[in-house]
């Protein structure tokens, strides 16, 4: 079962490059300087990405723990 351990750590770097990206993406908006209710709104706009990385890294580590269980 070391192959569950490598996929799920596949899973989990994945996620974690979405995640630096959602920050990277933040960031980025934050130096536009905008006014209070755009940033609410464009920051709306990354929420699904961080969300979704957020729970890609979760099940990659949770793959890995199984991987790790049977092995």
């Amino acid at each position: 079962m070391g192959w569950l351990i490598w996929v799920g750590t596949f899973i989990s770097v994945v996620g974690l490059a979405g995640l630096m990206l959602s920050v990277v993406k933040v960031f980025k908006l934050r130096k536009q300087g905008l006014p209070d209710e755009e940033m609410r709104d464009a920051i709306q706009k990354v929420m699904p990405l961080n969300l979704g990385s957020l729970f890609l890294s979760v099940i990659g580590l949770m793959v890995v723990m199984l991987g790790i269980f049977f092995s």
